[in-house]
This record gives C-alpha cells, structure tokens and sequence, in this order.
C-alpha cells in the first residue's frame, strides 16, 4: 500500500497551493482530484483571465472582506500569507498581470498561467499528483493514520487535507464531497448556500423591467438593516430574470429570503432638485429629461408605468415629479431568489469554523484539515476568494507534519 506523508483531496487553488508548499518543505505528498481537466475554475475566473487575488486587503482587518458565522476567523491566515506574498509568486514566474477595479489585479495573458506556475510548484515539491483519480472511502484508523480507497488502489497517510471547494458551478465539478468527510467525522457543517449570485424576481412585478436585459449602470445597492445593513456602489446589470452584475453579486452574500434590496440608481446626484430645475426651464417630455441622469432605456421604463408621467415636464405635478425621484434614488424591490449554484461563483457556508484551528486549519479531528471554499468563509468578489484560497492552503502546509516514520506505522 502506498503511504505518504500528506494526501491532499481536491486539485483546485488551494489544494493545488498547498501541495506545493507542503512538498518543498520535504513532505510525501499525494494530490487527488476525480476531475478529467485541473483547476478549471481557475481557468474560468475573471473571464479567462485569473483574478487572482486583490491588493486592497487589508492585512490588519481582512476579515471586513469576508462573511461567515465567524468572520474572524479567517484573520490570522490572511495576515500570515498576504496579496503580495502571492504577487511575489506570481512575478518570480514571469507571469505579466494589470490591476483592473478597486485592486482586483487579472493576469495579462490566460488564467492558464496561473494553473501552470502552481503545477509548477508541484513538481518543485515533488508532489505525486494522481488525476483523474476517484476517491472512495476513507477511514480514520487507531495507529492515528488515515486510509483512503481511491480508484488507483488504498493509500494511507497520517494527514490528511480536504480542499474539495463547495457546490457552486457543478457543471465543471463541484460537490459536496467535503461537507460528507466534514460530517463522517463528527464535525459541524453551516448549511451552504449559493453566494456572488444573480438575484431573479418572478410574476408580474418584474414584467416591466424584463425588457432592459443587458443594461448596465452604476448603482448603491444595499440590504439589511441596522447593525446588519450592508452596501455597495458597483454596476448592475438587468437580465431576463433577474438582477446581476457586480452590484447584485456583492450584495447576494449579505441578501436573506423575504429581504428587499434598496437601489439608488443616479448615486451621487439629487435626482429631485433635478428635475425640480427641470420643470423650471424646459418643456421636453419627463422621459427625456430623466434620460440625463440614468440610462434613456431605464428612463422610458418608469415613465411608461404612471400615465402622470408622460407629458412635459413644466405640466407635471410636483409631487409626481418627487415620487418619481424618490423611485430612482431609492427602489425597493424584494427578490423571489437566486439563480442558483450554476450561477454562483462561490458557496457560502461550509465547515464550521468553530471545528478548527486558525492558526493551522487542523479539525478537531486529528490530522484531518479543511481550506479553500469548503470552509465557512466567504470573501466580496474581485480576487478575494482565491486570496483565502492562497492563504489558508499556506497555513495548512506550514502546519503539517514531516512524518518520515509513516511507512512504518502505516505497514503495521
């Protein structure tokens, strides 16, 4: 039977990142993945082009970035493996890359690179990298070793890390493996939900905006209330069904069932004194005037559900001019939900945090640890996700044990 130091499940960004670590730190390890093609979705982030990971971090609060039953948890890895510890990674391959929104740095060329240079890693480690490679049961055994039935034949190792990410986009992969492992070892799960998802709106409510699919503009969004109150100024963008765009993607993390959202389309800009001014010095039509402060295809929308809208603006009642402003500058509209995990770019939820360690991402479960997305920690959009990928696999690796007597316990 083969024996290894460390098995690694799952060859995404974290797990991929930490065998690499793990293995030039003179570590056994074994990478599996049941996957056919490595890293896809590496590949498909930031439209091909990896955003991979965001210099606006702050390493001194990073938690502020991040949702979860604890957001501080994941404060100690992401101060420990920073954005330019990864930037450093990324130069020394030679990999070109460009910041391109609120420090959201993409790579010039395909996300590919990225791939690459963590393989490369790998190989620098000496990494055995078993894909596609079914994984089976796995056992915990009292020589404290875990054995692990895969499609290549059982392996044994006395740790083990599971960096299998959540459910979001299956059809490139994603399952809940991870929660199951979590699970058979007695440890807590958060019920995962869709996050960094498009929002949809049913019935009737929404006929009159169906019709603007594909506009995009800048917005505040904002959900919650109180203490729990959240907003973002980000673009939108209307769909068939729905609501998407950064904007939406943001603020789906935060949004709960039954919640409304508040959206202030012309952020920045008094729309009634406007069009108060407006009714002063012209005779257009209110359509035309209110297509001076939000997209013209946005302006026929509104005015083409209220009859007192559509005349001349010098003839309209001031009051329906102030309840038109108060609809761009603060429309409340509740979604009926999200488009899913097929849509989602990340799972919120996961492995309770309460189960491991911060320092090291270890479980209360001997050897057996948890990083990536299959954790309770979910970051905004914009690089941030795959930044706890980095940083979580790094302090998983930098904990892990060099254990050059497992061959002997194991073979027992």
């Amino acid at each position: 039977m083969n024996s290894f130091d460390v098995v690694v499940i799952g060859a995404g960004a974290a797990g991929l990142f930490c065998a690499g670590v793990a293995g030039q730190r003179g570590l056994r390890v074994l990478l599996l993945d049941h996957n056919d093609r490595i890293a896809e979705k590496i590949r498909i982030s930031g439209g091909g082009r990896a955003n991979f990971t965001n210099r606006d971090l702050d390493v001194r609060a990073p938690q502020r970035h991040f949702i979860g039953d604890n957001p501080n948890f994941c404060r100690s890895a992401l101060s420990r493996y920073t954005p330019q510890h990864f930037i450093d990674l990324v130069q020394r391959h030679g990999i070109a890359f460009h910041e391109k929104h609120k420090g959201q740095l993409f790579c010039d060329g395909p996300s590919q690179q990225i791939i690459d240079m963590l393989l490369a890693e790998c190989t620098a480690g000496g990494v055995a990298h078993w894909q596609p490679c079914g994984v089976g049961e796995i056992a915990w055994s009292e020589d404290g070793g875990y054995r692990i039935d895969t499609a290549r034949g059982p392996v044994r190792a006395p740790q083990l890390v599971v960096a299998t990410g959540g459910l979001s986009i299956p059809q490139i992969g994603a399952s809940d493996f991870g929660y199951r492992i979590a699970t058979q070892f007695g440890l807590r799960v958060v019920a995962p939900r869709p996050a960094l998802v498009p929002l949809t709106f049913g019935g009737d409510a929404w006929a009159p905006y169906a019709g603007l699919a594909g506009l995009s503009l800048p917005v505040q969004i904002e959900t919650g209330a109180k203490k729990e109150r959240m907003s973002f100024l980000e673009d939108l963008l209307f769909t068939h069904r729905g609501l998407s765009g950064p904007a939406v993607l943001q603020i789906s993390s935060y949004w709960k069932p039954g919640a409304a959202l508040t959206i202030d389309f012309a952020p920045g800009t008094d729309v009634g004194a406007a069009l108060g001014e407006a009714k002063q010095r012209s005779r257009k039509r209110i359509g035309n005037e209110l297509a001076t402060l939000v997209p013209s295809r946005l302006a026929d929308a509104w005015v083409g559900q209220d009859p007192a809208l559509q005349r001349p603006i010098n003839e309209a009642a001031d009051r329906a001019l102030a309840t038109l402003a108060e609809r761009i500058a603060r429309w409340q509209i509740t979604p009926g939900g999200t488009e899913g995990y097929r849509k989602a770019e990340v799972t919120a939820g996961g492995v309770d945090t309460r189960e491991l360690s911060s320092q090291t991402l270890e479980s209360k479960q001997p050897g057996l640890f948890f990083i990536g997305e299959v954790v309770d920690v979910t970051g905004w959009l914009g690089g941030y996700n795959f930044q706890w990928a980095w940083a979580s696999a790094h302090a998983c690796a930098q904990a892990l044990a060099q254990d050059r007597q497992a061959d002997a316990i194991m073979s027992g």
